[in-house]
């Protein structure tokens, strides 16, 4: 036997199934869930390419870019001092996404290094949960101070890094990785 609904019965029927639908499948406007890990075998080699890949496509950027990281991550593989340093991964489904280095620069100095997110990952708060957790990682390791260096065209970056408490304290032109660019360096107490 069919039961008439009256128009109230039907309006509140109608938001009860859309409340169902609601819980039953999320608004894609929801952010996915990533992991933070420290970085192991394989996962150096994978900054690199990536990075290089990245900003070759995004910026024009040669080859002499992805020297220089292999160069910083090389470094970072040698001097490897887990008491002063460390990489963290950010990983969406098991998938590498970002990357980011805490180096010890010396005289209670940290440097933040090589903040790299791949576009898929882009907007999800990965970038911000990276240098979060690199400026959490150099006050754990007692540095005074954190120091980093980047280019006025990566528009993104340099807003987390405003927004985390960096302070831009100099820049200068240069023509570096094949293009001419604004080099940056910014600073934060800890």
């Amino acid at each position: 036997m069919l039961a008439t609904l009256s128009p109230g019965d039907a309006t509140r029927l109608t938001q009860a199934m859309g409340t169902i639908a609601h819980l039953l499948e999320p608004p894609a406007e929801r952010r996915a869930p990533f992991l933070l890990r420290s970085h192991r075998v394989g996962d150096i080699g994978w900054v690199i390419s990536s990075q290089a890949a990245l900003y070759a496509e995004d910026y024009g950027w040669d080859i002499s870019y992805e020297a220089l990281v292999a160069e910083i991550c090389g470094q970072f593989i040698k001097d490897y001092d887990p008491a002063r340093e460390h990489c963290w991964i950010a990983e969406v489904d098991g998938e590498r996404v970002g990357s980011i280095f805490l180096v010890n620069g010396g005289d209670g100095v940290a440097k933040l290094r090589l903040l790299g997110l791949e576009k898929k990952a882009r907007g999800l708060g990965v970038g911000r949960a990276l240098v979060e957790q690199c400026i959490r990682g150099a006050r754990e390791r007692g540095y005074r101070k954190m120091t980093l260096w980047t280019q006025s065209v990566l528009v993104a970056a340099r807003g987390i890094y405003q927004s985390t408490g960096f302070k831009k304290v100099a820049e200068a032109k240069h023509h570096s990785f094949g293009v001419d660019l604004v080099g940056e360096t910014w600073e934060m107490d800890l």
